[in-house]
Parts: structure tokens; sequence; C-alpha cells
């Protein structure tokens, strides 16, 4: 019997690949509002579900959902082919589903994976009974700002060099705004402040930015924030310092007791509602202007600093706050963390640190409801007037808590609290690895798209390592690779979930992907600064532009990655932004990538297929079942012709199509003037030149040129 049914599978699969009759590249169907609607259905909905064929290719489509057999009904014929459709009821229960395709003696099945002979449960496609990502943010032109190094609006808030000790050393203000940051920079601070985004609202909106994600802004000791001090206010180094004394660290001086600046500038209450003041303006600002904003929420740990800790005793003897958890065993904060010796009060040091950093205390929610509750406060407030924000950017999500079933529960509790405040605000997880089990649509509506954006774009594009830690001979130009990463890590994000995913070419964990270019392993305190520059290409940096504003997500441009800031991994990746020493050419490249972006809602919603590759080379569609955006991409270091099957996208094979050029950029730079290029039967035939990348469009061009003409 096993052996009957081998050679069967054989017969099976020699007549798909051999016959002509049947032709499964033209099968296609996804999770889209063109193929799914409703995309995001909740409970007791009818759900229409839509498959394509060649036309008159097939004998019938039966759509298979948790074992049972629909026959669907062929709705209409389009051009070369025919689109079937089934009905399905919404229950309270994930639904999974593929389709099983017979012509003739031939049975193949379609899948998240594409046609074969043989179905796997485990590529079905799902969906998720009221899965719902906010609408605003699929699609949405991003931008983050590292605070400290985006612009000194507001002077009077520096921090002072010896104002307080931190890790060992002394603060120190930067007066060099251009200075390459230290190897140890976490105490280095060049200005950049709340003041100076709310100066560059303008520079934003005229990017196309149409949310700000603001690396942790509440108050710390630390450049980058992520050891927070109090979670329930702006720090007034970014914010607004009303009462402000002397009193720096003498010289020798690490004892932060003595740090009276800094003690009253970051406890005085004053000054802390009005940095909290100057926030809900700058939001309020941000929303008039019709853009939106996401805060950086660090809850799997905070710092030494934080004043349920008061490891650097700021707290300790000022008025209307309580003893710190290291201060005193009757510390309200006690059960906030996991001291392994219950006799050293007071000043306890042997709380557990988040990977073993007593400078970033593990929190301990499992043995702290009030802890718990506490958070949640945090989440519900900062969406909440008067602040209004839009949404939480998680990070390293996954590692609150010290179980996998706690941390599922407290995300729950979490969405249900944030939610409920705002049932439009996002949230948003860092996360690596496989996220399917956080988007349940009852925790994460999303993720920063790692694995099935920055890291194969990258490997793709340049060989190297997201962090400059490694090249990769073997994945450089291996499209293969490259398709294969994407089409297995975008199974695990639903469509709203991929629609909204945060994809990056650079951020502040890692290199900026315009060093990787340059093929050189390195880090800044080995390699120096000036080997981040050298060598790099810009053409390489275009072709990843014009995948990131053309691939399913939310296009997010780290600040100064648009005009050509380079640097190794952090610390190196957060230089200044260069106000008036921007690469102009590379700025513009992505005002006029955005605009594009935002002129076709095909680029936020649409289909995604494949169409060519080789190495090096790669070829993909965006479309619906009237409009295709075609994106080619040549990363050799030569021209080439290119043959692109364009009638997978859903033009006709029957009649000539034409299609219009939106974008050409190549090793000399880049053009937006108009070319004619036409699909013969279906087939684009495409001269590209070196490093090159090509946009085309096949109906409703005047969307273009209205946006072209608006930037212009």
């Amino acid at each position: 019997m096993l052996y009957e049914s081998m050679e069967t599978a054989k017969k099976m699969q020699y007549i798909l690949n051999m016959s002509p009759v049947l032709n499964k590249d033209a099968m296609f169907s996804d999770g889209t509002e063109y193929y799914r609607t409703p995309v995001e259905p909740r409970e007791g909905d009818t759900v229409t579900i839509r498959f394509r064929t060649q036309r008159n290719n097939v004998d019938n489509v039966c759509l298979v959902h948790d074992g049972e057999y629909l026959e669907m009904k062929r709705e209409k014929t389009s051009g070369s082919f025919d689109y079937y459709t089934a009905q399905i009821i919404m229950g309270k229960d994930i639904v999974r589903y593929h389709f099983e395709i017979r012509s003739g003696l031939v049975t193949c099945y379609y899948d998240t994976n594409g046609v074969s002979t043989r179905h796997e449960e485990r590529t079905e496609f799902e969906i998720y009974p009221d899965y719902h990502v906010p609408e605003w943010l699929k699609g949405a032109i991003m931008y983050q700002i590292y605070v400290d190094r985006f612009y000194n609006g507001d002077p009077s808030n520096d921090v002072e060099t010896g104002e307080y000790s931190y890790i060992g050393d002394i603060s120190v203000k930067v007066d060099d705004w251009g200075k390459i940051p230290a190897v140890m920079g976490v105490r280095e601070f060049y200005g950049g402040d709340l003041q100076g985004v709310m100066d560059k609202l303008d520079y934003l909106q005229e990017l196309g930015v149409d949310v700000i994600y603001l690396n942790p802004v509440f108050v710390s000791p630390s450049n980058h924030k992520y050891d927070c001090q109090d979670y329930d206010h702006i720090d007034p180094h970014i914010g607004k310092i009303v009462e402000d004394c002397d009193g720096l660290l003498s010289p020798g001086d690490r004892d932060n007791s003595h740090a009276l600046k800094y003690i009253r500038r970051v406890t005085d209450k004053r000054t802390l509602k009005a940095s909290n003041e100057l926030f809900r303006e700058l939001v309020e600002e941000i929303h008039r202007r019709g853009m939106k904003v996401i805060l950086d929420g660090v809850f799997n740990h905070c710092g030494s600093f934080n004043k349920w800790m008061d490891r650097e005793r700021i707290y300790e003897n000022q008025e209307g706050y309580e003893k710190g958890a290291y201060v005193s065993a009757d510390s309200p904060y006690r059960s906030f963390f996991c001291f392994r010796d219950q006799n050293r009060w007071p000043y306890n040091p042997t709380y557990d640190g988040w990977w073993t950093h007593d400078t970033l205390p593990k929190l301990n929610y499992e043995d702290s409801e009030e802890l718990c509750q506490t958070i949640l406060d945090v989440g519900r407030k900062w969406v909440s007037p008067p602040y209004n924000v839009d949404g939480w950017r998680l990070d390293v999500a996954a590692d609150l808590g010290h179980s996998n079933e706690f941390n599922h529960h407290f995300w729950k509790e979490f969405r249900k609290a944030v939610k409920e405040a705002n049932p439009n605000a996002v949230i948003l997880a860092e996360h690596y690895g496989n996220p399917e089990s956080w988007l349940l649509g009852d925790e994460w509506d999303t993720v920063m798209n790692y694995d099935a954006f920055m890291e194969p774009v990258t490997w793709f594009l340049t060989g190297m390592e997201k962090h400059s830690d490694e090249y990769r001979e073997d994945l450089y130009g291996n499209s293969e690779a490259f398709i294969g990463a994407m089409k297995h890590h975008m199974r695990s994000l639903h469509m709203g979930a991929l629609y909204g995913a945060m994809n990056e070419l650079s951020n502040h964990d890692h290199s900026r992907f315009l060093t990787r270019t340059n093929h050189r392993v390195g880090r800044l305190s080995y390699a120096g600064a000036e080997a981040a520059s050298a060598g790099i290409n810009p053409a390489i940096m275009r072709e990843a532009v014009v995948i990131q504003m053309t691939w399913p997500g939310a296009p997010t441009v780290y600040y100064g990655d648009e005009a050509g800031v380079c640097g190794f991994t952090d610390p190196d990746n957060r230089r200044t932004y260069p106000w008036g020493k921007e690469d102009l050419e590379m700025l513009d490249f992505h005002k006029r990538m955005i605009c594009i972006h935002k002129a076709y809602p095909l680029l936020a919603k649409g289909s995604l297929e494949f169409l060519w590759n080789d190495h090096q080379g790669l070829s993909y569609g965006r479309f619906s079942d009237s409009e295709q955006i075609i994106v080619i991409l040549n990363n050799q270091d030569y021209e080439r012709d290119v043959r692109v099957t364009a009638w997978k996208t859903g033009v006709s094979r029957k009649e000539a199509t034409a299609f219009q050029r939106l974008m050409l950029s190549s090793r000399e730079g880049y053009t937006e003037m108009p070319e004619e290029y036409i699909a013969d039967a279906g087939i684009l035939h495409v001269r590209m030149p070196a490093y090159g990348a090509m946009v085309l469009h096949h109906r409703a061009m005047v969307l273009h040129h209205r946006a072209r003409d608006k930037y212009k």
C-alpha cells in the first residue's frame, strides 16, 4: 500500500511538472483583502475566500478547512484568470485551510508554501477570530528617533559634565555635535531633546513620516534610557527644567548622594510636571499634523537608579518619595525585586539583575501583584488623556517574567489595560524568533520585523550579519535563501501583523545598513570609526530602500539613515543626525521612494508574489486583480538583461501590457523619468543597470503624477 502511494505521488509530481495543461504558476491565494474578506473577521462574520487559476485550466477547486471539503464556485473570469470563491462562518476557534485542485487525473494542493503534491498542516492558511491590528499602522511610514542624538532644541536642559556618576565614571556633556560616540558612550550626552523633535516636525512631515517612534524618554541616567528611573515622568534632561541648582560631583567623587544638581533635576515635582507637560504639547502637535507617536516600553527590567530600588540613593532623603528596596527592608517596593540575601539591609546589593547586570535590576512580577498592577497603570497612563500616545513598542518583550507561562499571562493583561484606555493604540513587540504564540489576537499586535525583513534583506544585498559581526559569501546574492527565509518567517505573521510589522534596515542595536554595504566585519572598538564609512556602496543602500518601501509592512527609517549616516553596531550606530551635512542625494531618494509608497495603497495592502530570481537578482510583484507594481533588482556590478514573468501578478498573457516606470536607481544615481515597458504575452524584458532597482506600475498612473507634483 505504501509503495503504491509513493508511486502515485511520483506520477502526480511528474504530471504536475511536465503537463502543459495545468498551470501551477497561475494558482494564487493569500490573506489580503483581494483573496479573503474580511481580512480580520470577528466571530460570527461570513468570510469569503478566493482562489485564482489560469482560465479554463482546472476541473474544480475545493476549500478544505478543519477537515471539511467545500467546493468553490467560479465567481468571475478576468483576463487570463478564473477566480473561485467559497464562504465560511467564523466561529470562536482558529480556522485553518488549504485548497485542493483537480484537473483530469491530477490532484494538487495550495497553501502558504504554494503548490505541492502533498498537503502539510504546518503550512495551512490561518484565520484568527477577533484579531485586529489598528488600520493606521498598516503600511505606515515610521521614523525612529534616538532623542539625545537627533536635535538640541533647548540647551538649558543639557546633562552637565560631572552631574552624576554612572557605571564607574561621571556623566559627560559633549560640546561637539559631530563627535563620534565613545566605545563606552552610555554616559555621553549630546543634548538632543523633545524640543528638538518639536523643532524638526516640519522636516519629518516633509519627509513623509506617518508615525514617530521614540526610543525611551522616561527619567534615566543613560543616553539610551533603557534603564528606567521613573516610569511616571519624562526625563527633564530631554524635557524642561524649572528648578535647578549647583551641585556637581567633586573630582574623584562617585557618590551620587552628593550629586545635588542631578537629584534636584530628577526629583523636583515642578520640573517633572513641566517635562510631562512639554511631552503632552509635543504629542498634541504631532497629532495636529496628522502623525502619530509610539513610546518605547522597557518593562522586563528597570535601572539601579530607579526610585523603586534607589541603589544610588537619589530618593532616600527626598520629600514625597518612599524608601527604595535597596535602602530599606520596609520599602513598599521590596516585592518588586528578588533579593537573594534577606539579611543585608540596609543597602542590600543582592538583587537579581537582568542578564546579571546590577545596573539593570530584574523586575519580579510573579511575586508581586502590586508590581504587575503598577506597570499596567503605566501602560494605561501614557495612551490616555492628557498624553494620548498611540501605542507601545515593547523592548525584548519575551524576556518579561521568569517563565513563558507568566509572560503570556502578563501581556494578555497589558493588552486589556491599554486597549480599554485607547482601543486604537498599537502594541508592537521587539522579538527574535517565532512570535506566533504571542500573535493570537489577545497579546501583541505585531513585531519589529528582524526575521522577515532586516536579516534576509541584509544577507541578500550585502552578505553581512546585522551587527557587521560576520560576512557570509554563501548568502551574499543568494536569492533562493532570501525567498526561503521570507516565506518561512512571513508565515508566522498574520496579514494584519505583517502589514504593521516594523521593517527597518538599521536601528539603535545594529550597524547602519549603509556601513554593511562595504562588507567590512568590525566594531568601533577595534576597527575605528573611519572604517564604518570606507568603501560603502550607496547604490546598494538605494536597492535596500526600494525593497523597504515596496515590501509588505510599515517601512521604518532609523534617524539619519536617510541622510547617509554610517556606523558599526552600538554605540557607533548612535551618531548624531548631521544637520547641514546630509547626503542630499540619499535624502532626496528617501523622499521620492516614500512618496511612491504613499501614492500607491497597493504597497500597503497588496498581494506579494515572487516573479524571477537568480544569483544577485530578484523580482517580485505587489498586486490586486486590477493593479500591479513590479520591483526588479540587479545586485551585480554589471548591467544585464532580465526576463520577468509579469503575468503572475494578474496581467493578460494574450495582450500586450504597458508598464510605466516609477523609479530607476543604479550605480550612478536614480531617475523618476517616465518610461514605458511592454509585457508581451505577460513577459517583461528589461535591461537592468549595475546595482540597479526598478519600480514599474500598470494602471492608475494619475496617482503617481499627483504624488510627484505634490513632492515638487
